[in-house]
């Protein structure tokens, strides 16, 4: 059994791989989380955008974001130019990309679940702009 530390390892390097192939360049950042600096786990960029994502896989229906998680990756973003994302993969889902505005506030936590993710996030395809219209499953709420 893939511990959860290599899962998300694993993830990420999977996103890197893919964001490469479509002409982006993005690295993994060496510590994110265990940074005393804010950190996002990827950033990925072309001639035109920039990126800071932070990523998670769960096995879980729903995933949850300390407050401090996202205010690190507000404030890295915000001095680094970059837009900031959450991505998350569920298990057996594809990776959805949400932006911080587009979690459920729980209060004490930020949170996404399936189903938010497939009716609000963007495939890694759409977040890259490489998307077949006629084909998107992605509908507008």
């Amino acid at each position: 059994m893939i511990n959860r530390k290599a899962k998300g390892t694993k993830g990420e390097r999977e996103l890197v791989q893919f964001f490469n192939e479509n002409n982006w360049a993005c690295i993994r950042a060496a510590g994110s989380g265990s940074s005393r600096y804010p950190s996002p786990d990827l950033l990925a960029a072309n001639a035109i955008r920039r990126l800071a994502i932070e990523c998670k896989v769960t096995k879980d229906q729903k995933k949850y974001f300390s407050k401090d998680e996202i205010e690190q990756l507000k404030f890295f973003s915000q001095h680094f130019g970059a837009e900031s994302w959450i991505g998350v993969k569920f298990a057996g889902e594809e990776w959805y990309f949400m932006m911080i505005e587009d979690l459920e506030s729980t209060g004490s936590l930020w949170a996404v679940d399936v189903n938010l993710a497939k009716r609000r996030g963007l495939k890694k395809e759409e977040l890259v702009g490489n998307v077949n219209t006629t084909n998107s499953s992605n509908s507008t709420s």
